[in-house]
Parts: C-alpha cells; structure tokens; sequence
C-alpha cells in the first residue's frame, strides 16, 4: 500500500470561506465516488492555529505505484488541482506501508 499525505497552504488573504475554497473542499471531499483506487481517503481543516501548520490536509491510501498514477491522472482528481492552485500551495508525501 501507498499513503499520500498532502498538506495545504492557503494563500496570503485567502480565507476558508472564500467561494473558491469552497468550491475546492467540495472537489476533493467527493474523490472517493468518483476514484476507484482509493483504498481510503481523509480530508479536513487543521484544528490547530500554530505558524508553521499548514491549513488543509488529505490523507489517503492506494494499491501501489500504479494505482497512484492513475489517481494522480484522474480527470476528477486534476480538477479538483485546478481548483486549488488558483489560491493555495502544498506538499505532499508518497511512502509505502
């Protein structure tokens, strides 16, 4: 099995409530309908209001390398990119467990 771990940054005078983000939670919050690889999948604001914190995180699970490629690939999962580069940075981490 393979974790994503990917962490958000929204960016400077962006707010949670700002349409956008909304409309980029929701893209994310429906992947797995839509992604038959993800084996699971977690997605939520930080709770905590620390400088270095990041703001939004998703933790999710695939198969293996393949899986993750063509999760990666995925119209829905592109969209939802779009969505969030419009007013956002990340980091992300792929490991096997």
């Amino acid at each position: 099995m393979i974790r994503h771990l990917v962490l958000f940054k929204l960016n400077e005078g962006v707010e949670r409530d700002d349409p956008r983000v909304v409309a980029g939670v929701a893209a994310f919050r429906a992947l797995p309908e839509q992604i038959e690889e993800l084996r699971s999948w977690e997605c939520a604001w930080n709770i905590t209001d620390r400088p270095i914190a990041y703001d939004f995180a998703i933790n999710s699970a695939v198969e293996d390398t393949g899986a993750l490629q063509r999760y990666l690939e995925h119209p829905a999962h592109q969209a939802g990119v779009a969505l969030w580069r419009e007013f956002a940075t990340w980091v992300i981490a792929d490991y096997e467990f």
